[in-house]
């Protein structure tokens, strides 16, 4: 039976959240496209994760135990997925809709006469043929889009586009393919791996709670009030582009379409006004709270939930609720 192959992000041994994420989206769709769902594991450490995989959906795991996967950038991964699709001709390939793996699908779309979808929030079969569903003009329209006739769909899919839910299935079976790299492919070897501190905080990419600040803050020590709330939460923070030109928050935390891109459960944005350019970022948000003192502000336009208010009021009270509940 022909595969849907879902690419695994992972870190530490284990898979990245996205990753089982990723899965739901192949589970939703594979029974329509008639094909098993197969994992794709690139780097050591398939074995130690053929149960989490298979507890999610995937039959068997492709693997390549060569520490050559991540020791360079970006070609080895190319090639190893060129070689795997060669050999197994898969009726498309998912991946995580992140900066770095949107190269490797570039390439890879170009070797083997693929088509790339990016940030798709929805799957689909119409026809025989996957169709994805993603949002544009930062949010402003709504697409359904598919690959040319003939060509390998090659779809990226956005955090928390799907929920990452165990079924109960047997750990994958694990099948080891070899990988003859090219020597353009190790011209770019990875020198320094540097691991940033997030408090213990769920990164915001992956995080199905995001707790955001902008230039109502009035300073930095206006984000120590968001920390308090996302750590009740079990949330991530982030912030707009005004906050981190301000120096108030580090820009890797940045909200928008020079910054990061979310798909959060929940999204809270406080003294954000909600320009376009930072709607472009978390608009994909399934729910949208805002506090703002601007009955204008552009954020009410998607919010689900809006308070007219100081947030210098309104969170307190808020935090003050939580621990409450909590005690």
């Amino acid at each position: 039976m022909s595969e849907l192959l879902v690419l695994v992000d992972h870190s530490g041994g284990q898979p990245r959240k996205i990753s089982l994420q990723l899965l739901a989206a192949a589970r939703a769709v594979a029974g329509d496209l008639g094909v098993d769902v197969a994992a794709v594991w690139l780097g050591p450490g398939a074995a130690d994760a053929a149960g989490v995989l298979g507890a999610h959906g995937a039959a068997r795991v492709h693997h390549w135990d060569d520490a050559d996967a991540k020791g360079f950038v970006t070609v080895p991964q190319v090639e190893a997925l060129e070689q795997l699709v060669a050999a197994v001709a898969p009726a498309g390939v998912l991946f995580a809709s992140s900066n770095h793996v949107k190269d490797v699908a570039a390439r890879l779309a170009v070797r083997v006469g693929g088509g790339v979808i990016t940030d798709a929030t929805g799957l689909a079969v119409d026809g025989g043929a996957l169709v994805a569903t993603k949002e544009v003009f930062g949010g402003d329209v709504i697409t359904t889009s598919r690959v040319a006739d003939g060509a390998l769909p090659i779809v990226g899919i956005a955090s928390n586009a799907f929920a990452a839910e165990e079924v109960g299935g047997a750990p994958a079976e694990l099948v080891p393919f070899d990988v003859t790299l090219s020597d353009a492919a190790r011209t770019a070897p990875v020198t320094d791996v540097v691991q940033q501190a997030s408090a213990d905080r769920p990164d915001i990419a992956e995080a199905a709670i995001v707790v955001s600040g902008g230039r109502g803050l009035g300073d930095a020590s206006g984000f120590s009030l968001l920390e308090q709330l996302a750590d009740l939460l079990g949330g991530g923070v982030g912030a707009s582009r005004a906050a981190t030109d301000a120096g108030w928050y580090p820009h890797r935390y940045q909200i928008g379409q020079t910054g990061r891109t979310i798909s959060p459960t929940l999204y809270l944005g406080a003294g954000i006004s909600g320009a376009i350019q930072h709607r472009a970022g978390m608009q994909t948000s399934q729910y949208v709270v805002a506090v703002n003192k601007d009955p204008e502000a552009p954020i009410f336009q998607i919010a689900d939930f809006g308070v007219v208010g100081d947030l210098h009021q309104v969170v307190p009270k808020l935090i003050a609720a939580l621990e409450a509940r909590r005690g």
